[in-house]
């Protein structure tokens, strides 16, 4: 029988831009106070699984070297915007299977080492080599949603200024100015519809998390938070034209880890989604059943995924505001969702949280609605 898996432990650093910081010295910040909100030592550690998208070879061995850790067990995971989410997932595996006590995830990721621009993705991927970055992809899809149900560049703009309003409350957030719909709009043009407010910031970051056997965590953490479920699923791979308003990976994902917690929507008190451009989160709420298909915008404009309303979603900014650095932002989704759930959130709390729930995805790739999805919910 597989053991329960709790959070005993988190740390990040301020996501931004360190041009100047090594990927090593960007992690190990993060893991140590990991370590110490844990109350563990890095003797306590059976296991590392250190995840980054564009960090070279052996990221955790230099970051946890650091840290004189270097001798145990160490897991590198690729798996694009995912790599972090990926790793917890292994990490999970890693105790609930009985191998280890305790284990330590990190997502962890330097930018700024590309001088800005869009992530780079494969030259070897038809669409890549002729052209295709990720903001271009998103904005298609934007299109066809606007298209299909009415949307408005307004509309759009609102899900940025949600999301700097949440972010303004958050220290760890790399943009903490809120702006208005004009703003958004007025900000110069990336991919039409979206502005560059509407596109997530990229930059530097680190963020990790403490695993327990749940049997053990009052041990260490007087608020362990339980791995209610933890889903990877990959993509199909469809050669033909397809609906490019439904993300067919997040919904399959979603009803797999749903099914796992035993678990639906109407039950999730807090979400962390991968909004990295403003119409990706409209079409999440719908993928996730927090509304049907087509009634994101008014849901969004009820209030009910702000501070405060029935499901609020990104509290800590979301990629738009909190930054995307790849492979941290799955860790960081963690991170802030555990925090929620035990009550540390300060201005930004969501009241009486008890399930949580996060979601990254990783594509870039031809004939994928996106590559991977790794989705968990987290319950106290």
């Amino acid at each position: 029988m597989m053991r329960e898996v709790a959070v005993i432990g988190t740390g990040m650093i301020r996501f931004g831009k360190y041009p100047d910081v090594s990927l090593a010295d960007l992690g190990w910040p993060a893991a140590r106070q990991a370590m110490d909100d844990a109350g563990v030592e890095p003797e306590d550690i059976g296991a590392l699984f250190c995840g980054t998208g564009l960090g070279g070879p052996m990221p955790g061995q230099r970051i946890f070297g650091r840290l004189g850790m270097a001798g145990l067990p160490i897991i590198n995971v690729e798996n694009a915007c995912s790599s972090g989410s990926s790793a917890l997932n292994l990490g999970h595996t890693a105790i609930a299977s009985g191998r280890y006590d305790i284990v330590m995830v990190m997502g962890v990721e330097k930018l700024t080492k590309f001088n800005g621009g869009p992530i780079p993705l494969e030259k070897e991927d038809w669409e890549v080599a002729n052209g295709l970055v990720m903001p271009a992809l998103y904005a298609m899809r934007a299109r066809r949603y606007m298209h299909e149900h009415g949307a408005t560049p307004e509309q759009l703009a609102g899900v940025v200024v949600k999301s700097r309003r949440h972010a303004a409350l958050n220290p760890d957030a790399q943009l903490r100015g809120e702006t208005t719909v004009e703003e958004v709009l007025a900000s110069r043009m990336i991919a039409d519809p979206f502005t560059l407010f509407q596109c997530c910031p990229t930059g530097d970051g680190a963020a990790a998390v403490v695993l327990c056997a749940a049997d053990l965590a009052s041990r260490y953490s007087p608020r362990p938070v339980k791995v209610q479920a933890s889903h990877v699923a990959s993509g199909h791979f469809e050669s033909g034209p397809r609906d490019m308003t439904v993300p067919e990976i997040t919904v399959r994902c979603a009803a797999e880890t749903y099914e796992e917690a035993g678990l639906g929507p109407e039950d999730i008190d807090v979400a962390e989604v991968h909004d990295a451009f403003t119409s990706a989160e409209l079409m999440y709420y719908e993928a996730f059943g927090f509304c049907r298909r087509g009634e994101a915008v008014q849901l969004l404009e009820s209030g009910a995924t702000s501070l405060g309303g029935r499901i609020p979603v990104n509290p800590s900014g979301g990629l738009l505001s909190k930054g995307h650095p790849v492979a941290a932002t799955g860790a960081a989704q963690v991170v802030e969702v555990v925090r929620q759930l035990q009550g540390r959130c300060g201005k930004r709390q969501v009241e009486g949280a008890k399930v949580g729930l996060t979601h990254a995805t990783g594509g870039g790739i031809s004939g994928f609605d996106h590559g991977v999805c790794a989705i968990h919910i987290f319950t106290v």
